[in-house]
Parts: structure tokens; C-alpha cells; sequence
């Protein structure tokens, strides 16, 4: 009997070769310097304390018992739907219970056969999941390329919508976002975006990008989660009551799983009351700052991805090389991840250096010197 399929193992045999074999480890006492926990709202006490107080006043039940449309959705669904909605300055919201989810349950639903997709080269793993399971025609443009976008939207069919992320996972840096909505509206395209990155981050009160430059009005669909700066899990779709309404109709991820438990809607709400009044924005703000100051000194720059956001990228090609530096670095008390090929681009892999609000300026003196002293 043949327990495992010849095809798969020579899969998981090139990625041994390549160097690019992935295993699952558990979370170290390491300083860290890999999570997407930019605030550290993670570990907060205050917001397991605030989520627990929200289900003392709820019917509350260990699992949410169903689907949103057969047995799941909890008043509390709906109350942290609104208060979404109107946080972000959305007519609507739509909760699911991931990024991925949320992205792979638009993307699939709204492109149906006819239409056309323009994607960002650099967009996340999940939106180009969704994408494939329409209908649509696709085509990338280069990153961050108004120029590229145009020659791609020549005769292309409509509805044409366009997918960008604010800020961009891999590599940290920033969409031209009034660009992109100026293009979109002068051609009738229906532009959505990622805000996974800058949600909790960026804007007043961690509003997210678009919101920060009054542009949220602008666009067909927004996308935030909250397994990054908000530290909890989840996300949420943001556009038209029509689009929240075609969503539970057509949006195969949202449909046919468990709705989220009203624990997980909890500490969303409770993470975002905290985010009103944290000082952990400033904080990071001001780390990200001394870390592009220090890069500097350290003669790293020409090493780093120009950003501006908690993401800071150090290419070094090669497989084999990014995993050496980071091992260094790791015994040195260091959590910090290498990013390898296929998940980036052959000669693009990179340390992915994730910067918090309770990293300590003497961490990131320490990380640079250390840094410079392996490349």
C-alpha cells in the first residue's frame, strides 16, 4: 500500500535542495523582532480584561454554534459590525474570521466572468488565491507603477477592478494610494485595498491610510485585520450596504464556515477601545524613526527597503546565506525570520525585521551592530 503520493515527495525534496523547506517552530523568549504584534496589544492584559467584561454581558457560549446565516450570528456580530463601520467611516461592515478569508472570500465572489482583475506584482498570497477562484481575467502591473497600471488597463474589459495593498507585507513600503485613486476614478475602476499593515498603525488613532488622507469615500472595498497591531484575529470588509449584502450572498468563505466566536469578537472590540487612547502608536512610531537613524550609521542602508512602517526588509540573496545571518542572529537572543524563496523572488530574499512599540532603543542598537558585523 502507498502511503504517500511519489509526486508530493519529490515536492518536498526540491524544497529541501532549494533550502526552502519550511517547519513549524515554537515561539521563543527570544527579543522580538519577527511578530506582526506592533503594539503589543498581544499580551495586553487591559484587552483580555475589557473582552471578558463584554461576554459577562452576553449570552455567552463557548462556540458561536453554526454559519452566520444558519444558527451563528450573535447580536455581538452585529454591534462590532457597526461599531466598524463606524470607526472607519464605512457605510458598511463585514466581519470574517481572517485576512485570508476576507480577501480569498471578495476577491472570488466579485469577479465574475467578463471582468478584469489589475493587481499590484508585490500583492498578498491570499488576494491572488481569491483572484484564481474567479472568473476574471487578471494581470499584474509592477509595484507600485501608475505607468505600468495604464499600459495594463488598455483594453481591458469592464468592470475593472484594481488591488493594491497600503503596505505591503513583504516589503514595508507605501502604495501611491492618491494616485491609484485618481486613476481609478477617472476610468471607472473599482478599486479595493489591503489596509492588513497600516490598520492599528497608521493615521489617527491607527484609522489606517486612507482614512489619514480623507480617501476612504474614494474606494470600492477596504480590507483591515486584526492578527497584526490589533492582536487579536479576524477581519473585516468595508464598502456599500449593497456590497455587505452581495457578500453574504455570494461569499463562499463567509457562507459555509463557523461564524467567529463571540470571544474573537470580543477582544476585536476590546482591542480597538484600547486603541483610542494608547500612546503605543507614538512609541513605535518614534522606534521606527531611531531604527532608520541607526541603519544609517551602522552603513546598512544600501541593504534595506526604503520604509517608513513597522516592516524593515535586509536583502541578502540566497537561501542558504538569509538562513545563516538569521541563525546568528537568533543565538545572539534575536527572533528575527528569514524570508526565503518562493515566498519572495529568487535573489529577493530578505530578514524581515518587524519593529514594536516595547522594543527598546538599546534592542535595535544591539540588533544593528550585531548586523552589520554578519553582512
Amino acid at each position: 500500500m502507498r502511503l504517500f503520493p511519489k509526486d508530493l515527495k519529490v515536492a518536498l525534496e526540491k524544497r529541501k535542495k532549494d533550502q526552502s523547506f519550511r517547519i513549524l517552530k515554537i515561539g521563543s523568549n527570544s527579543i522580538d523582532f519577527s511578530s506582526n504584534d506592533y503594539l503589543g496589544f498581544a499580551k495586553k492584559e487591559t484587552i483580555q480584561k475589557e473582552a471578558l467584561k463584554t461576554l459577562k454581558k452576553s449570552a455567552f457560549v463557548n462556540g458561536s454554534s453554526g454559519s452566520r446565516l444558519v444558527s451563528g450570528t450573535h447580536e455581538l456580530h452585529c454591534e462590532v459590525e457597526t461599531f466598524l463601520a463606524d470607526y472607519h467611516r464605512a457605510e458598511s461592515a463585514l466581519l470574517y474570521n481572517s485576512g485570508y478569508d476576507a480577501n480569498t472570500g471578495l476577491f472570488s465572489a466579485i469577479l465574475q466572468k467578463g471582468a478584469t482583475i489589475l493587481y499590484d506584482e508585490l500583492i498578498h498570497a491570499s488576494i491572488r488565491d481569491g483572484i484564481r477562484l474567479s472568473n476574471a481575467k487578471a494581470y499584474k502591473f509592477k509595484h507600485n507603477s501608475i505607468n505600468d497600471l495604464k499600459k495594463k488597463f488598455t483594453n481591458c474589459s469592464e468592470p475593472v477592478y484594481i488591488a493594491i495593498e497600503a503596505v505591503y507585507s513583504m516589503d514595508g513600503d507605501v502604495a501611491p494610494l492618491k494616485e491609484m485613486v485618481r486613476f481609478s476614478k477617472e476610468n471607472n475602476c473599482f478599486l479595493i485595498v489591503d489596509e492588513a499593515h497600516s490598520n492599528g498603525v497608521s493615521g489617527s488613532k491607527g484609522k489606517g491610510l486612507l482614512q489619514e488622507l480623507n480617501l476612504e469615500k474614494e474606494v470600492f472595498a477596504r480590507v483591515h485585520t486584526f492578527g497584526k497591531a490589533l492582536g487579536c484575529h479576524g477581519a473585516v470588509v468595508l464598502g456599500s450596504s449593497e456590497l455587505r449584502d452581495y457578500l453574504i450572498n455570494f461569499s463562499r468563505p463567509f457562507i459555509y464556515t463557523t461564524a467567529a466566536s463571540l470571544h474573537a469578537v470580543a477582544t476585536i472590540k476590546a482591542a480597538y477601545q484600547e486603541l483610542k487612547h494608547t500612546n503605543a502608536i507614538d512609541q513605535l512610531q518614534e522606534r521606527i524613526a531611531y531604527f532608520r537613524k541607526k541603519m544609517i550609521e551602522n552603513n546598512l542602508g544600501h541593504l534595506f527597503i526604503n520604509s517608513e512602517s513597522p516592516i524593515q526588509c535586509c536583502l541578502i540573496s540566497g537561501n542558504k546565506q538569509v538562513k545563516k545571518i538569521a541563525k546568528h542572529l537568533t543565538e545572539n537572543g534575536f527572533d528575527i525570520k528569514a524570508i526565503l524563496s518562493p515566498t519572495v523572488a529568487k535573489g529577493k530574499e530578505r530578514l524581515r525585521i518587524c519593529l514594536h512599540s516595547y522594543n527598546t532603543f538599546k534592542e535595535i542598537d544591539e540588533l544593528l551592530r550585531l548586523l552589520a558585523t554578519f553582512v
